[in-house]
């Protein structure tokens, strides 16, 4: 039997066999636990989507375009350790335990020692190394076009679209990092008793072996997200819930529980 969240240290395997029907089917199971508990998925996407609106307002209005640009442009980033409370819900769907705001909203805390916190830590420090990093890019461009201002205009010419590309690149790699870091690693403290270190190094196993469909899985992630930002952030309502309980079914079909003493999977 597979574990069921308890609180004492399973023996776990990470799969190498992740095909495009993992992905689909992910998908499809994520789409049924949306419908099936809409109330918390619109309350996580809706938190998601107004921040992205506040970011965007706060870029035009206030102009401090260099800083808010990559902040607006990174924030996505942030998305795993936000959806915490879309994988207890998808968790105790799946265990057949009930589902109630305390328990979702206390997922943060995973199931022992904090360990989500720690993960959240590094999260947000990473994502604030992204901001200085893409605002010391803007600079640079900023100055070497000789323009005296920070605006939106600048992003259209010669030099702010070089900018874009470099830092679209830069970024790119290090969400790849975050992917790779957070894909696995969280929804796994939120099911089993392991400490944060112990869940990264099963993540980055996860991806790498099986890194063509977990490459797909964050290129369809990256492509997705970014439609849902252009409607104007509100395709993050939908879209942050759908992909966060699938993310949790993944996760399921990735880590598979061993028998102690045989190392078969059980």
């Amino acid at each position: 039997m597979a574990d069921i969240g308890s609180n004492s240290p399973v023996p776990f395997k990470v799969a190498g066999d992740l095909t495009i029907s993992d992905l689909r089917a992910a998908l499809a199971a994520g789409w049924s636990d949306f419908l099936a508990m809409p109330q918390y998925g619109l309350f996580f996407g809706a938190i998601f989507a107004f921040a992205g609106i506040a970011l965007a307002y706060a870029t035009i209005v206030l102009g401090e375009v260099s800083w808010l640009i990559p902040a607006a442009a990174g924030f996505p980033l942030l998305a795993p350790f936000l959806a915490v409370g879309l994988y207890e819900v998808s968790r105790r769907r799946e265990y057949g335990i009930a589902v109630d705001w305390p328990a979702v909203l206390g997922a943060i805390r995973g199931r022992g020692h904090d360990q989500i916190l720690s993960m959240g830590v590094l999260i947000f420090v990473g994502f604030g190394f992204w901001v200085i990093i893409a605002h010391l890019i803007f600079s640079v461009f900023l100055v070497e076009a000789g323009a005296g201002s920070e605006s939106l205009e600048f992003l259209i010419t010669p030099m702010g679209l070089a900018m874009l590309a470099v830092g679209s690149l830069i970024g790119g790699v290090i969400a790849l990092v975050f992917y790779a870091v957070t894909v696995i690693s969280l929804p796994m403290l939120v099911d089993r008793e392991v400490d944060f270190l112990t869940a990264i190094f099963a993540s980055l196993r996860a991806v790498s072996n099986n890194s063509m469909a977990l490459l797909i899985w964050a290129v369809f992630i990256a492509i997705i997200m970014a439609l849902a930002i252009a409607l104007a952030f509100l395709g993050l309502l939908i879209v942050v819930p759908v992909l966060g309980h699938a993310t949790w079914h993944l996760y399921r079909r990735t880590i598979a529980s061993t028998h102690p003493s045989t190392g078969q999977v059980v």
